[in-house]
């Protein structure tokens, strides 16, 4: 697959990073013995349809050289298995990914297969997000927030909004995309404090599949005086480059 990841993310996987994509497709079938974790699980599917799929969200964040990538804080919204955030976490190794899911049973197999892939960038934790969000450890403390296949895209927006710092990024994957969503959306992220930054329509690159990924900025607070502060988070469309 190295031409089409070149090709569809200008990037591609180093020798490490395949082998440990290779290492948690085995540990992912080997656990769908037990757990209902996915039904994709022959190797094309798998690797368009979670391994490519999760790495696509997060294209605009991923660079050529792994000592240069950004150090983000990451939390994967009922993360499931494991994606997006274990993708991401493989990928960009200097940022700090919290894996979060409602389900006990997941969020083990979880602990489990992270020491597996040696992976001490990721942290696991077990809770909604509504509820975690009033937390102090969490609310307001990350750089981006992922959410894939979990709701609607204005619910995925009210559990991604408040764990964000401001200026942070919410990603929500998508498939199709309406117009009617588009406008909850719309109303969702005002009310929150937040705009669309970007909708990104693209097709996968082996069952030619259209699929959505919707950014939303967090807004950042204003001063006494009513000046905007300073974005203090890097993932603006003007530092992607």
């Amino acid at each position: 697959m190295a031409d089409i990841w070149q090709q569809t993310l200008n990037w591609q996987p180093n020798s490490q990073q395949q082998q440990l994509f290779q290492q948690l497709y085995e540990l992912i079938l080997s656990g769908n013995r037990q757990l209902n974790l996915t039904r994709i699980t022959s190797p094309d599917d798998f690797w368009e349809k979670h391994l490519w799929d999760s790495l696509r969200g997060i294209s605009p964040l991923m660079t050529q050289l792994p000592e240069n990538s950004p150090q983000f804080k990451i939390i994967d919204i009922g993360t499931g298995g494991g994606f997006p955030g274990i993708p991401a976490a493989i990928t960009l190794a200097n940022s700090s990914v919290m894996l979060l899911d409602s389900t006990r049973k997941k969020v083990a197999f979880l602990e489990n297969i992270i020491p597996q892939l040696n992976l001490t960038n990721v942290t696991t934790a077990t809770g909604r997000a509504e509820v975690i969000a009033q937390e102090f450890q969490h609310r307001n403390r990350y750089d981006v927030a992922l959410t894939r296949a979990v709701s609607t895209a204005s619910v995925c927006a009210e559990y991604s909004l408040p764990l964000l710092k401001p200026g942070g990024l919410a990603i929500i994957y998508r498939g199709n995309w309406t117009e009617e969503e588009n406008q909850a959306l719309e109303k969702t992220a005002q009310r929150l404090n937040s705009h669309i930054e970007k909708i990104d329509q693209f097709t996968t690159p082996l069952s030619h599949s259209i699929r959505h990924c919707l950014h939303l900025r967090k807004g950042t607070p204003r001063s006494q005086g009513g000046v905007r502060l300073r974005n203090p988070n890097p993932l603006s469309d003007s530092n992607q480059g």
